[in-house]
């Protein structure tokens, strides 16, 4: 475990002093939730804000061995623990956000927000990227979760992959390589997403975005979408919908601390304004146990969990 303050921080500069060079920026002690939608947890004992490919690519090869590395986006689907991260953690900026259409193909960069990509397709008439509207976050972790809405996910559109490896060297990936399954991919998770080709079908830009304006109207209805919440927290279970589960073992409403189970969407977490990461937590496994108990089926989180706990 790596050195903490007695305020719970980590100890300002001690795993500066041994990491390498970089032409990005790196800060130690960084508040991590001031960009994480719930808005919650401690900091990151470091975050690396890489200035291109290469620099990433030469902070991983020569960074020392023992120092965990964390990637994360724009923090939608993400639960920080309270106690920090340990390491690293790694935040991909508009560098890894560029987007190029050539055809009926579309090459971006991981740090693309998923709506983004979407528009792009769209305005280029470029059909069935459409459901990536209604996927919040970023493209990076799209690929790592094989995001999903509306009857598509990215198994569906995703042709090749590049990302780089722990020791930074740049591979090459097609969509097998991906091994793409139900909400996740076979890529090793300390491999880094830089960029994907995405395919699409020609199609009228209008078309396309009264079908974007579709998602987007369906997502205002059933989802508390201006609220402090972390997108669907739970997987669905095969055959099932994880709301109905939650639904059906009582758990709508259900408070615990500052964080709520949604009332207009039972499979979102809500922080109300004053929750912890251990208060959204506690409250996601409460859920479980409910629906444990009263469907004998056992739920998993769909939103990333990172760090630790304080006292840990």
């Amino acid at each position: 475990m790596n050195a903490m303050s007695l305020s719970g921080h980590f100890l300002e500069g001690a795993l500066l002093e041994r990491l390498p060079a970089v032409r990005g920026r790196l800060t130690a002690n960084a508040a991590l939730s001031r960009v994480t939608w719930f808005g919650v947890g401690g900091p990151a004992e470091v975050l690396f804000k890489p200035a291109d490919i290469d620099d990433l690519a030469q902070f991983l090869a020569n960074k020392p061995a023992d120092v965990p590395v964390t990637v994360i986006g724009v923090g939608s689907n993400l639960l920080v623990r309270d106690g920090g991260v340990p390491g690293v953690v790694i935040r991909l900026g508009r560098e890894f956000a560029t987007l190029q259409i050539e055809g009926e193909r579309i090459t971006a960069g991981a740090g693309a927000l998923d709506g983004s990509v979407a528009k792009a397709a769209a305005a280029a008439g470029l059909g069935g990227l459409e459901f990536l509207s209604g996927v919040p976050g970023t493209l990076g972790g799209a690929l790592r979760m094989n995001a999903g809405a509306y009857g598509a996910e990215m198994k569906d559109i995703t042709l090749a992959v590049r990302a780089l490896d722990s020791a930074g060297r740049l591979r090459q990936l097609d969509a097998a390589a991906m091994g793409f399954v139900y909400r996740g991919s076979a890529v090793a998770e300390d491999w880094i997403f830089v960029e994907a080709v995405l395919q699409g079908y020609s199609d009228e830009p209008g078309q396309i975005e009264a079908r974007m304006a579709k998602i987007q109207k369906q997502r205002e209805t059933s989802q508390p979408l201006r609220s402090r919440t972390g997108g669907s927290t739970f997987a669905n279970p095969p055959g099932h919908k994880a709301w109905q589960l939650i639904d059906q073992a009582g758990c709508r409403g259900l408070t615990l601390g500052g964080a709520m189970v949604s009332t207009k969407h039972c499979n979102f977490l809500i922080n109300t304004g004053n929750a912890t990461a251990a208060d959204l937590e506690k409250l996601g496994e409460e859920v479980r146990q409910r629906v444990r108990s009263a469907t004998d089926i056992e739920l998993h989180w769909e939103i990333r969990r990172i760090g630790v706990g304080n006292g840990n």
